[in-house]
């Protein structure tokens, strides 16, 4: 198995980062931390997944340890596949996306095209417990703040994504009811 690559980042295509190691370009599907890093300077480092298939190996990269291995544990769920895990490791830092799993909030999960109700029910079921060590929630955590900022917007309307995307642009470390004040202020 290919677990880190260090190398040059030659080219970003739309199929993935091309990293030149020893002279051998890997195309890797990576995270947009991962872009970030490999953006940064000549020589980057990066955790990486091979996924074999019967017609293909798949090289996929992460910034950090921590987002392999939310990836790897999000493939250990029933019906998901490493472009949807890739897709949710992709969309918000993984300690937001471990709180949101601990706290049973399968709507954060809603809100990533390509995943359903009971996928993300399914994701929260099956990693709940497997993550209950990492965190242990409160009533305190931003992750609860952001569900209850979330489904504030839910009940005047907004669809799980449009609420997502709207408390995107607002800072998360503010108390729910002023984040959504912001998110409808920005919506007008």
């Amino acid at each position: 198995m290919i677990a880190h690559l260090r190398g040059r980042a030659v080219a970003n295509t739309r199929d993935g980062l091309v990293l030149d190691v020893g002279g051998v370009g890997y195309l890797v599907a990576a995270t947009p931390t991962a872009v970030r890093k490999a953006d940064g300077g000549d020589d980057v480092s990066l955790h990486t997944y091979l996924h074999v298939r019967d017609d293909a190996l798949q090289l996929y990269g992460f910034a950090d340890a921590s987002e392999r291995e939310l990836f790897v544990q999000l493939l250990s769920v029933n019906g998901i596949g490493p472009k949807v895990a890739l897709a949710i490791v992709s969309g918000s830092p993984v300690g937001d996306l471990r709180r949101a799993i601990a706290l049973e909030d399968a709507a954060r999960f809603q809100a990533i095209p390509g995943i359903g109700k009971k996928t993300a029910e399914r994701i929260v079921l099956e990693l709940k417990g497997a993550l209950a060590d990492a965190i242990a929630p409160s009533s305190e955590t931003p992750g609860s703040e952001h569900a209850v900022a979330r489904d504030a917007l839910l009940g005047l309307g907004y669809s799980p994504v449009d609420a997502e995307k709207a408390l995107a642009d607002t800072d998360p470390n503010l108390p729910p009811e002023e984040r959504v004040r912001l998110a409808l202020k920005r919506a007008a």
